[in-house]
């Protein structure tokens, strides 16, 4: 795989990672509500789950989703409910103040081991995601080399990219913790609610073809 065409696909890469979608969103929503130590977990488990994705994907994930009807609703539909009933988990959140960030207080804000399952669940129920991996990431495969090495490079090129973007999100939320009143945090954290509304609402009419 040449320089080129590594280059090309890590801009293409950052160009969609730095897209708002579920992840990002949480990512934002985290870093407002626990600061950037707990938006850090949410972030390690969006990336574990684009590996897995990933990974599935290069063992053939991505055709039998696209061949099987039932399967890709059923997962569409999964993906549709996980993402209203977490828009209704970030309506409700209330923003922590930057001083019970700062002390840690116990039970203050979003456990990391939620914020970590939260967006693993997100990261792996979207049937769009397997099927756009399955897509995108052959684009960039050269025939004469052996394909399992190439699909890990583009998996670990494609994941420290989507993950760099997380962190700017995490931290720009956790900064806007001190910039924002809290009605006007607990106003942002809803528009992520919506957000993933949205998205949900999207997922929902498109259909596989």
């Amino acid at each position: 795989m040449d320089f080129n065409t590594l280059a090309l696909y890590a801009i293409s890469s950052l160009l969609l990672a730095a897209t708002p979608g579920p992840t990002m969103l949480l990512a934002l929503s985290n870093g407002m509500s626990g600061g950037l130590r707990v938006a850090v977990f949410g972030i390690l488990g969006a990336s574990l789950g684009s590996s897995l994705l990933i990974t599935g994907v290069a063992f053939g994930l991505g055709s039998l989703l696209a061949s099987s009807e039932s399967l890709f609703n059923a997962l569409r539909w999964f993906g549709v409910a996980y993402l209203c009933w977490l828009g209704w988990k970030l309506w409700r959140t209330q923003p922590v103040p930057l001083s019970q960030q700062l002390a840690c207080t116990s039970g203050t804000g979003l456990p990391p081991r939620t914020a970590f399952l939260r967006s693993l669940g997100v990261a792996l129920s979207n049937p769009k995601a397997i099927l756009f991996f399955a897509a995108f990431l052959p684009q960039f495969i050269q025939p004469s080399m052996p394909q399992g090495v190439q699909f890990l490079w583009l998996g670990v090129i494609f994941v420290v990219i989507d993950t760099l973007v997380m962190v700017a999100y995490a931290q720009a939320g956790a900064r806007l913790v001190n910039i924002l009143s809290l009605s006007a945090l607990r106003l942002l954290n809803r528009a992520c609610a919506a957000g993933m509304w949205l998205l949900a609402g999207t997922l929902a009419v498109l259909r596989e073809h």
